[in-house]
């Protein structure tokens, strides 16, 4: 357990919304035996993240601008392009939106949520992803290889295109 926990906690608490909310994961939150591992960590053992469906979220690519002292080098934000992402769209329980926030960076400061469209089996949704935070932002220092190794990882178990997942070494460089 650490820190945040009590706030993650009492968030969860005031919320009495019993609907749910779309999230695009395109990161490391992809590579499952990560997020149980972090999970555990947290003490939120009572979460499991859902199954999702494989989306493609259009007009955005990756950016590796946030410099992580947790992964020892930049990690992977989403920048406006004519490209596209791949992830999973997962539906959150409104309740348990805390702990997403939490597992994104957005407790620390380390990253905002943003809203986009994502297509699942040519259907589109609204979603929402974490970005970057402004004023975290830097390409300085290597991207962390330990996070790369994680993403790949994650990408492939998620079933993600192997064309894409094939990519993801490349749009580090």
């Amino acid at each position: 357990m650490d820190a945040h926990y009590g706030k993650v906690m009492q968030a969860r608490d005031q919320i009495k919304d019993s609907g749910s909310r779309l999230y695009f994961a395109y990161s490391g939150v992809l590579d499952r035996e990560a997020f149980e591992i972090w999970a555990e960590e947290h003490s939120y053992q009572f979460f499991t993240l859902p199954e999702g469906q494989v989306a493609e979220a259009k007009g955005v690519d990756l950016i590796f601008d946030f410099p992580s002292r947790w992964w020892g080098g930049r990690v992977a934000g989403l920048i406006e392009k004519e490209s596209s992402v791949f992830g999973r769209l997962f539906e959150i329980p409104a309740k348990e939106w805390p702990i997403i926030q939490h597992k994104e960076g957005v407790v620390t400061g380390m990253s905002i949520e943003t809203s986009l469209k994502v297509l699942v089996n040519g259907q589109e949704f609204q979603a929402t992803a974490f970005v970057t935070s402004p004023n975290r932002r830097s390409l300085e220092g290597p991207v962390s290889e330990r996070y790369l190794e994680a993403l790949v990882r994650g990408a492939r178990a998620s079933g993600l295109p192997e064309d894409y997942v094939a990519s993801l070494v490349s749009k580090a460089r």
